[in-house]
């Protein structure tokens, strides 16, 4: 059997190659996924910039031309969220036939070592992601994901992941900044504001009573997101000093989802010491060039891996208590998106590395949902 999968260059996102390989037979104790759709959003290009710092190449090896010395890519596959069928197991706890979902290559198939298997799932526990974060090894058996809704199948691959960040960006504020007396944070101002990371953090944000949400978009972005009705106020990033001035009683925080240099120091040349936390998520602008003028203004940017905070109130709360709170959440979010977000199929390699260039140049519309298969 012949897999087919869509490599990027890891130095240079933008140079792809549409890859075959004759499948491996199983060993004991593996199985075969065929990947049935993924969803590709502007988190997948975060994996790309994000890939040698927090290891996300090394989920799927890709086959490197080590003996074709006129090759100096590099290869890497870009993770990317989705569904997958079991059609082949010598795992006896795992059956052919299961549906699963979870962290996927661009991929027709992929083989994994299930271990841990209970009834909701498993986690793979190939040897070379025994190192990696458990959040991104566990795959759920759709007939017991508590989250799982046959006709939500796109929003759940298309959203869920990106909403589990919105939710730690979230719950990180409100447990060490929002509530914080002696920060007096009333307004939290989102880069990226188009993207469904930003959305989904927007919509929980606002529901805390006396934090003013700000999205920063692009000026082709801006109505889309003011249409969105979940920032109280929209800002173009040709207009950051139009941006609300902060006060000894109105504190900005700052959340980084579009991973722009010259748009960070822009926020901090803006709000100087009156900027009392900068929170760096994402890289959506993955291309933007570095801002130059001297140190940056205010905090130190941090960054929020969103698999440590689930983590943490995994410990704090248990698995159970964490689904519970994050079920409630999506559920609400889920609801609301169906009335703005659209989704489109993509099927096919050469369709599939098409669109994840169109992805990379920013060229998508912020109110689609992109559903793939690698499969024509």
């Amino acid at each position: 059997m012949t897999v087919t999968t869509l490599d990027v260059d890891r130095k240079q996102l933008s140079t792809t190659r549409i890859f075959s390989e004759t499948d491996l037979p199983l060993a004991d104790g593996e199985v075969r996924v065929s990947v049935d759709h993924f969803a590709l959003t502007s988190n997948n290009i975060t994996y790309g910039v994000f890939g040698d710092g927090m290891r996300y190449w090394d989920f799927f090896p890709a086959f490197q031309d080590t003996e074709n010395q006129d090759v100096a890519s590099l290869w890497g596959r870009i993770p990317v969220w989705g569904f997958a069928e079991v059609i082949d197991s010598r795992m006896p706890a795992v059956e052919v036939g299961r549906r699963i979902y979870g962290y996927l290559p661009m991929s027709t198939d992929l083989i994994v070592k299930p271990g841990r298997v209970d009834e909701r799932g498993f986690v793979d526990t190939s040897e070379h992601r025994s190192a990696m974060a458990a959040t991104y090894n566990r795959y759920m058996f759709t007939d017991h994901d508590p989250t799982y809704r046959a006709d939500r199948e796109a929003q759940q691959m298309v959203l869920w992941p990106l909403f589990m960040t919105s939710f730690m960006i979230d719950d990180f504020l409100g447990q060490n900044v929002l509530e914080d007396d002696a920060s007096s944070i009333t307004t939290v101002v989102i880069s990226s504001a188009s993207s469904k990371t930003a959305i989904g953090a927007a919509h929980l944000l606002a529901r805390r009573a006396g934090v003013t949400v700000v999205g920063l978009t692009s000026t082709k972005n801006a109505d889309f997101v003011r249409s969105l009705d979940c920032y109280h106020r929209v800002v173009t990033y040709d207009q950051i000093g139009d941006l609300p001035s902060g006060t000894a009683s109105d504190i900005t925080a700052y959340v980084d989802i579009a991973g722009d240099r010259s748009v960070t120091y822009g926020v901090h040349a803006h709000y100087q010491d009156d900027l009392s936390y900068s929170m760096v998520v994402g890289g959506t602008h993955w291309d933007a060039p570095t801002a130059t003028g001297g140190g940056l203004a205010g905090p130190k940017p941090e960054f929020l891996f969103a698999p440590s905070q689930i983590a943490l109130r995994s410990k704090e709360w248990g698995r159970v208590g964490l689904d519970q709170r994050v079920g409630e959440s999506w559920n609400r979010f889920s609801e609301w998106t169906g009335s703005w977000m659209k989704v489109e199929q993509t099927s096919g390699a050469t369709a599939v590395e098409r669109l994840y260039q169109e992805l990379l140049a920013g060229r998508v519309d912020p109110t689609v949902g992109h559903v793939c298969s690698m499969r024509s």
